[in-house]
């Protein structure tokens, strides 16, 4: 399942938080929360660069 920019960027706001709080996390932990981090940053540069495509193709149409 593909997910949504708001979906990608909230679960990336959860995993800064809980690294935040947490005074110590388990380098097993920490791997894959900075994996899983790496992932939907990656996400959300791609819908952003999308809507910035989309968006520059609409305004090409208007002008």
């Amino acid at each position: 399942m593909k997910q949504s920019y708001e979906q990608a960027f909230s679960e990336l706001e959860k995993i800064v938080s809980e690294l935040e709080k947490s005074e110590e996390t388990n380098i097993d932990e920490l791997n894959n929360k900075v994996k899983r981090a790496g992932e939907l940053l990656t996400i959300c540069k791609k819908k952003l660069y999308e809507t910035d495509v989309e968006l520059e193709k609409i305004l090409e149409q208007i002008n």
